[in-house]
């Protein structure tokens, strides 16, 4: 630390910057670092404050909202100030005319999603974790079974507001759903995981609510037949919103969501399940598991998974598939995307563990894509490569320069140490 951070004068500096001002609980540690205080601010206002004030005395800061994917990514190097925005929890605006809903970043997603749909509207995110609030989505970049149709943050997130570390505070984006004047932060934003600034509020395009939908599964049987069907589905023309694996050691199952009018969906339902085979069947309700990851989002310390995000060419599938199974993982997400996640048993020796990150991360790599790992316990953060090669890291180094010269937001956190 720079300063001493429980110091009267930063904890007088931080009091007069925002309502709440608190030692930390055993709840409070990010990833095992126990911050020096906790701010509870509940303004734009007051966030930017506490920066300014943190700034003034060189303190480092970690924005959180709820906490659900706190211990994503590499530990930070140091915690003076936990920025905690669960105060910060409205919906701003709903403009149902013009399908946009605006909130801070503490709104849980769940609460966006129960106003949207008062005007029978729903932001197509779909909520990985359960309790997951509107700023943890956007740092993470997290994304679930919707993505193939609709895409994800990056692709409906239309303004953002955020303060820097300097404590300044900026926005992008705009109102309507067609912008593209402007430097493009929120998407510099999404993904950083709280490194670049810190995210206050942020407004999305909506989609209506389809007044039907479904879901049409196949069993697969080999890492091949579950390429094909995902092929299958995606060139088919039944426009799916959605086209989900779920794989756990040699067999699996294709899920795909069809949305829409309730007759339109019947007939495509109908043409899917032909082009899927004699074992397809079809259900209102998704997939076991649904949206969800497959590892314990609830579990803690040394009983953590090792969780990982593949990516690749729609392609490689079958050789990611066949890659997981040669490493013990069981894996779900996105066939039509070419996103998935997978995870490692917690129980899995270090070295095992090891090995099958390399094996996962190699398949990926063939097939122009990346392996990065999620989550993990801390013996297991320490022994693998959490990130894998990044060609952009200097590219990505300059840009935290820019915005946070002395490094001192959610310091380590991100890929290279940024």
């Amino acid at each position: 630390m720079t300063t001493d951070v429980r110091d009267d004068a930063v904890r007088e500096a931080l009091g007069s910057a925002c309502d709440e001002v608190r030692d930390p609980g055993p709840r409070d540690r990010v990833d095992g670092v126990e911050p020096g205080l906790v701010a509870r601010p509940t303004s734009t206002e007051q966030v930017a404050e506490v920066m300014r004030a943190a700034a003034a005395h060189g303190l480092s800061v970690v924005p959180r909202g709820r906490g659900t994917k706190l211990s994503w990514g590499t530990p930070p190097r140091s915690a003076d100030v936990l920025l905690d925005l669960g105060a910060m929890d409205r919906v701003l605006d709903h403009a149902a005319g013009d399908l946009i809903v605006a909130a801070q970043a503490g709104t849980p997603l769940q609460e966006v999603q129960r106003v949207a749909a008062g005007g029978d509207q729903r932001l197509t995110l779909d909520e990985t974790v359960p309790g997951g609030t509107v700023g943890g989505v956007l740092a993470t970049n997290a994304s679930g079974a919707r993505r193939t149709g609709f895409g994800t943050a990056r692709d409906l997130l239309i303004g953002i507001t955020m303060v820097r570390a300097d404590g300044v505070v900026a926005k992008a984006g705009g109102r309507v759903v067609k912008n593209v004047a402007g430097y493009d932060i929120g998407k510099l934003l999404i993904g950083s995981a709280g490194t670049l600034g810190v995210i206050v509020d942020a407004t999305f395009r909506l989609h209506p609510v389809p007044p039907s939908s479904r879901w049409v599964s196949a069993p697969v049987s080999d890492p091949r037949h579950a390429l094909e069907l995902a092929q299958t589905a995606v060139h088919s023309q039944v426009v799916p919103a959605a086209v989900e694996i779920g794989w756990d050691g040699d067999a699996g199952q294709v899920s795909v969501l069809l949305e829409g009018r309730a007759d339109g969906v019947s007939a495509r339902v109908d043409r899917l399940r032909e082009l899927l085979g004699a074992g397809a069947t079809d259900d209102a309700r998704p997939p076991a598991g649904g949206a969800a990851y497959p590892w314990d989002v609830t579990a803690s310390g040394d009983d953590r998974s090792t969780a990982l995000k593949l990516a690749f060419c729609l392609s490689g599938l079958a050789d990611v598939l066949a890659a997981a199974s040669a490493a013990g993982a069981s894996v779900r997400g996105s066939a039509g995307s070419g996103v998935l996640y997978a995870a490692l048993p917690a129980s899995k020796a270090l070295d095992a563990t090891s090995s099958a990150v390399t094996t996962l991360r190699e398949a990926c790599l063939r097939h122009g894509g990346s392996a990065v790992v999620v989550d993990a316990a801390a013996a297991v953060k320490q022994a693998v490569d959490m990130w894998g090669p990044v060609p952009a890291l200097d590219l990505m180094r300059r840009v935290k320069d820019q915005f946070d010269p002395d490094h001192r937001l959610a310091p380590g956190r991100f890929v290279g140490g940024i």
